[in-house]
């Protein structure tokens, strides 16, 4: 089980459908996946891998973290740090949806934050230290926020898979 505790900053969030148009090229694409497989990979040992010189695969990997589309970061075990409750919440909320999305982004407790069609406008995924963490960020910090109609909570009893490594397709 493992998940990131703080996201990345919301500045460097890239809109996924420039993303999906980027047009990447399948050199570029081996490099990602070599990076997705290990993200300590030597530039030398993708380079082999890719058929690129190890300074080309640097600038690759440079220009694909500069562009947002590739972030190396290290992925932590919340259990083994101290959070022992995670949770989705599912959120309908009235009025513009910019704000909201901004003021849940801000919080360190939320690492996950996607806008939806659905049953739910908003979807924030929680990583807390505890019920009392996770009521208290509830009452106090999220149901608070203006244009909030309701949440409703799914607490993670069993996390059987999450991966980080679905290649470039």
């Amino acid at each position: 089980m493992s998940t990131r505790h703080s996201g990345p900053d919301t500045k460097a969030i890239v809109d996924r459908s420039r993303l999906a148009t980027a047009g990447i090229d399948d050199i570029s694409k081996a490099i990602i996946e070599q990076l997705q497989e290990d993200g300590r990979r030597p530039y030398a040992s993708i380079g082999a891998a890719v058929g690129l010189s190890e300074a080309a695969v640097r600038q690759r990997v440079q220009r694909l973290i500069g562009s947002g589309m590739v972030q190396i970061v290290a992925v932590t075990d919340p259990l083994q740090v101290g959070f022992s409750r995670q949770a989705m919440i599912g959120i309908k909320a009235e009025g513009n949806l910019n704000p909201i999305v901004d003021m849940l982004c801000a919080m360190d407790e939320v690492d996950y934050v996607v806008v939806t069609a659905g049953s739910f406008d908003i979807l924030a995924e929680v990583v807390c230290e505890d019920d009392d963490q996770l009521l208290a960020l509830l009452n106090e910090r999220i149901r608070v926020i203006p244009g909030i109609r309701s949440t409703e909570s799914f607490v993670y009893l069993k996390l059987s898979k999450q991966t980080y490594t679905w290649g470039t397709r």
